[in-house]
């Protein structure tokens, strides 16, 4: 198979793998603050306590993100909150990615959404370079879980999702 054939049934076959919405989210200096929709999160370690994060290079704030001891958040939505999702993937003409959802300043006045299921604040410790995108991984400082009785958001095969309890 080749290989731009390879990669178009890779998206495809991933594109079958459901998985929680995030959004990251930072504070890029004093007066700037970013937040972006990412799908690809997961738990690296207990010890230390620490996720990664996959970024497409293209984005501008990977820069930022590269730099050791960079503070940010990462938001796992619940089923409520797909429009701050397609805001924060710039599918909606929203200038402010801010003004959807109920934001605050934690820890390094790092933006973060009050009503997410969880919320995991972090530190960049180690950025890894890989094709298209950067590995990023963080050492949690701390962690917010909501009391709320929500259901995680789900992407799956290009579209949402709701987790259904029985």
């Amino acid at each position: 198979m080749h290989n731009s054939d390879l990669a178009l049934a890779m998206k495809q076959g991933m594109r079958r793998l459901a998985s929680g919405v995030s959004v990251l989210s930072t504070r890029v200096n004093e007066s700037e603050r970013f937040a972006m929709t990412v799908s690809s999160v997961t738990s690296v370690s207990d010890t230390p306590p620490s996720l990664l994060v996959c970024i497409n290079k293209k984005i501008s704030l990977q820069g930022h993100l590269e730099l050791e001891g960079c503070p940010f958040a990462v938001n796992l939505l619940a089923d409520t909150q797909q429009q701050v999702s397609n805001v924060c993937a710039g599918f909606e003409p929203v200038t402010d990615r801010f003004s959807v959802g109920s934001w605050l300043e934690g820890p390094d006045r790092v933006p973060y959404l009050t009503d997410s299921e969880a919320v995991f604040f972090c530190r960049t410790d180690k950025v890894v370079a890989y094709g298209t995108h950067h590995i990023v991984i963080g050492q949690i400082e701390d962690v917010l879980v909501s009391e709320l009785n929500t259901h995680p958001l789900i992407y799956h095969n290009g579209g949402y999702a709701s987790l259904v309890s029985e």
